[in-house]
């Protein structure tokens, strides 16, 4: 473990919903970082189709906590 955490901010989008778009900036963000650790949603968009009245895409913008390795 270690003493040292970064924390980047990333937005993730889905068509199905928030929590699928959680997931997808998660899995997308675990394809190049290594042991994160944990997360904080800090912001739930979206964008409504104006002929519809309907979501889109749903975007959550979510803070990303890993550990720092010593070299």
């Amino acid at each position: 473990m270690t003493d040292v955490a970064k924390i980047i901010e990333i937005v993730g989008s889905s068509t199905q919903g928030w929590e699928d778009a959680v997931q997808v900036a998660i899995t997308e963000a675990s394809k190049t970082i290594q042991g994160i650790s944990g997360l904080e949603v800090i912001d739930m968009t979206g964008k409504v189709d104006p002929s519809t009245g309907k979501i889109e895409v749903y975007k959550a913008t979510v803070k990303i906590a890993f550990g720092v390795k010593h070299s």
